[in-house]
């Protein structure tokens, strides 16, 4: 349990110092929210983790609804992808594509400058926990539920004033 807390504490320390983008994503999902339109969640693998607090807690992410490829996105919707490798960059390209204004998590790529709000994943910064009893653990679901609270926080803050 040490291990674990000493390693995520940095983790969650760099996070906390990404206020600016943790804001620009906020901002970019209200726009459709005050629109009328729907925030799209597309998380891919543990990021999915999201999914359940957004659309099944006690206060969901208002006017959010699961991103799938069959998902019929207009230009007053907005799109937030979390991906903690690539999975994520056919998407941000089709959607810079079409005119869609979206907002991008993930480990930066060429498809970051693509977005109209990027947080960078810094894997360098994300907790590789590691000892001779524990397999190699990546902790994408926190770092995703972390980010995910600081944003809807924004969100809410935004939406009131």
């Amino acid at each position: 349990m040490e291990l674990l807390t000493a390693q995520l504490t940095p983790l969650f320390e760099h996070l906390a110092k990404q206020q600016e983008a943790i804001d620009a994503v906020a901002g970019v999902l209200a726009q459709a929210a005050v629109a009328g339109g729907t925030i799209f969640i597309a998380a891919f693998g543990e990021m999915k983790a999201v999914d359940s607090v957004a659309f099944h807690s006690k206060d969901p992410l208002a006017s959010a609804a699961e991103w799938s490829p069959a998902s019929i996105v207009t230009s007053s919707d907005r799109v937030w992808i979390l991906a903690a490798d690539e999975e994520g960059d056919e998407l941000a390209g089709r959607l810079s594509d079409a005119g869609i204004p979206f907002a991008f998590m993930a480990p930066d790529s060429g498809n970051s400058e693509l977005a109209d709000a990027f947080l960078p994943l810094d894997k360098q910064k994300g907790a590789r926990l590691q000892d001779d009893a524990l397999s190699m653990i990546v902790p994408d679901a926190m770092t995703a539920l972390y980010v995910y609270h600081a944003v809807k926080s924004s969100i809410d803050q935004l939406l009131a004033d």
